[in-house]
């Protein structure tokens, strides 16, 4: 078997430079059936470890999750830096801001709440 290498490797490799400089045929046919060898045990090991391959499946499923939230976020921190330029730089959009979230009103205006469990105004 060793010799079947052998000529193999001669054929595919005449010049010999599979292996290292001046090593016996029959070491570099073993070399490379002990590379083999554990090649193919280490791809069975890591294919029928089930335990790996779910922590594999669950790390992508999060890479993926945390990729959308990443845009997410990166659209709400764009969204709120517009806003705090228009803020800076806007009067009309600092009066809204303050209409709106401070629930401030000029001293001649009037206000009407709405009750939302009535629907009516209040007083």
């Amino acid at each position: 078997m060793a010799r079947a290498i052998g000529r193999l490797l001669d054929a595919a490799d005449p010049v010999g430079t599979l292996g290292l400089p001046g090593m016996p045929l029959s070491h570099r046919a073993k070399t490379i059936g002990f590379l083999a060898a554990a090649t193919a045990v280490a791809a069975v090991a890591v294919a029928f470890d089930a335990e790996g391959l779910r922590k594999e499946r669950r790390m992508r499923d999060q890479a993926v999750q945390l990729h959308a939230e990443n845009e997410r976020l990166a659209a709400e921190n764009l969204r709120l830096a517009r806003e705090a330029q228009a803020l800076r730089t806007s009067p009309a959009a600092l009066e809204r801001a303050a209409r709106e979230e401070l629930r401030f009103v000029r001293p001649d205006e009037l206000v009407y709440r709405l009750d939302a469990r009535t629907g009516g105004a209040v007083p």
